[in-house]
């Protein structure tokens, strides 16, 4: 059956350096959280101008817009992993190199609006792909990173990782640019 509840994965399904993630998931259904978030996430960034979205709280600090793009990327590649792992692959994935990606990426030459609505177009590919797994599928593990990970692990993490960081943005983010 297609469209299976996405179960809590147990820490045995990913490394641990994911659980920070996965604990930010509340209870529920995460395929509902993963459609509803991304509104929510969007309609944050939508009051920021085109300064405010290069502002960085401290130096060395990714700006806003470099976050959200690192948001989107991170969920490519985890939607990647899902998809070959759903699908049986057994070569294991490589890992990658986040401050790398956002490094190359350009972000900063790119307006907010359209980094915003890369990531809703993103996020809709994931919900579908989520959406389209039964429970055999979500169960099925790969190796990615040198570390075992599952299908419906990866769900939470994608939820977690974009948790994680709209609670930064929030709480490190605002507050600077309240001050300027």
């Amino acid at each position: 059956m297609a469209g299976a509840r996405i179960e809590r994965p147990a820490p045995s399904e990913h490394a641990p350096y994911y659980a920070r993630y996965i604990e930010q998931v509340p209870e529920g259904d995460v395929s509902d959280l993963l459609r509803r978030q991304v509104d929510d996430t969007v309609r944050l960034l939508g009051g920021l101008s085109g300064r405010e979205a290069d502002f960085r709280y401290a130096e060395g600090k990714w700006s806003v817009k470099e976050v959200v793009g690192h948001v989107a990327d991170v969920e490519r590649v985890f939607g990647y992993r899902a998809l070959c792992f759903a699908r049986g692959e057994t070569a294991a994935l490589p890992g990658f190199d986040e401050n790398e990606y956002v490094a190359r990426a350009k972000f900063s030459g790119r307006t907010l609006g359209d980094l915003a609505a890369e990531f809703r177009q993103v996020r809709a590919a994931t919900v579908a792909l989520f959406g389209g797994l039964d429970a055999e599928e979500l169960a099925r593990r790969g190796t990615a990173n040198n570390h075992p990970i599952s299908v419906r692990a990866l769900a939470f993490i994608i939820a977690g990782h974009e948790r994680h960081h709209v609670k930064i943005l929030v709480e490190r983010y605002l507050p600077g640019l309240a001050k300027r």
